[in-house]
């Protein structure tokens, strides 16, 4: 069995560094932070109780020149983009000052595991909020799916490893630009609603949850680039609607559920690279389709599958991990049929 490509969250993190640094070397020199929105950062920098990482942010200062890349400005001097990672000495609750940033657009909090509390109100005055990527914080309460409702823009919502409790609230289907949803590593509870995601290029990734029910049949769409639903209690037979040859699905990860159906007629999307259906409880055999699907990642141990596996193409790739703890499989790379 191979091992998982990089987390996306990582790119993404990569992506916001190179939008801070290009805004700071494009925005002109003689535009001075705009006052207001100094203000609201010095705020923020008390509010999280003066980390040191932060002791450039100094009220005498040009906030969108001298407080370094985690802060970039638009044209007219407003903040438009913060990011704010590896603040270790942080215990505080999330600054409701960020709220004041009317201008933001992308918002960023990496690795600042005493980040505590829920999203403060205030964040309902972000309407022009585009990305809000946050994980490794202790944030609770519910998914900000209301407080973020008038950000009509936002495209990327990430909330991952920290400590939201509750459902995944449906409100967030109202918005219009939203294609990448990461809640992962939560405590999110009831059914995932549906029609969440919009656009091209979808990624839903909820993995690590408790999240029950059946998968909604329009996350098999043919915009759907990764769906991670790992490590759940989702039940029911996804198999007639998320897998598909056409499909341009690159990645699917739905290992540690309590999935029911029938392997043997499923056919994969040719451009599916990831594929985990481990512990679950999914009968018949291994699918022939799988033959013509390079698969980097592959994994149905832990189910209930018998009979021989299909040989030939890709599928010399997998070892004998990927077939383990099945009822009857047999043949390459398992020990020859009887």
């Amino acid at each position: 069995m191979s091992t998982s490509s990089t987390p996306l969250v990582s790119s993404s993190w990569l992506a916001l560094l190179c939008f801070l640094l290009l805004a700071s070397c494009t925005a002109p020199s003689a535009a001075d932070c705009d006052p207001g929105d100094r203000a609201a950062l010095l705020r923020v920098k008390a509010q999280l109780g003066d980390p040191v990482r932060l002791s450039a942010w100094q009220p005498s200062t040009d906030c969108c020149a001298a407080w370094g890349p985690a802060v970039a400005c638009d044209a007219t001097g407003r903040v438009t983009g913060l990011a704010l990672a590896a603040l270790s000495d942080v215990s505080a609750r999330v600054p409701p000052a960020l709220g004041e940033l009317a201008a933001l657009e992308v918002l960023q909090v990496q690795a600042v595991p005493g980040l505590l509390g829920p999203v403060p109100a205030s964040f309902a005055n972000l309407t022009r909020l585009l990305d809000l990527d946050v994980s490794g914080t202790s944030i609770s309460g519910p998914v900000p799916g209301r407080l973020l409702s008038r950000a009509v823009g936002l495209r990327t919502l990430v909330i991952a490893r920290s400590r939201l409790a509750g459902p995944v609230p449906a409100c967030l289907a109202a918005l219009p630009a939203l294609r990448y949803l990461d809640l992962s590593g939560n405590m999110l509870t009831g059914a995932i609603p549906p029609g969440l995601l919009h656009g091209t290029f979808r990624f839903l990734l909820l993995s690590d949850n408790r999240l029950t029910g059946e998968i909604p049949r329009d996350y098999g769409g043919a915009d759907v680039d990764t769906v991670d639903l790992s490590r759940n209690r989702l039940t029911g037979d996804p198999s007639a609607f998320l897998f598909g040859i056409t499909k341009p699905t690159a990645k699917i990860d739905l290992s540690w559920n309590q999935l029911e159906f029938d392997l043997t007629e499923v056919w994969f999307p040719h451009h599916l690279r990831f594929l985990d259906l481990s512990h679950n409880r999914i009968r018949g055999a291994v699918a022939k389709s799988l033959r013509d699907v390079r698969l980097e990642h592959f994994d149905v141990s832990y189910n209930q599958l018998c009979g021989e596996i299909p040989a030939g193409r890709f599928m010399s790739m997998h070892g004998a991990d990927s077939y383990a703890h099945n009822q009857c499989l047999c043949g390459t790379p398992l020990p020859p049929c009887e």
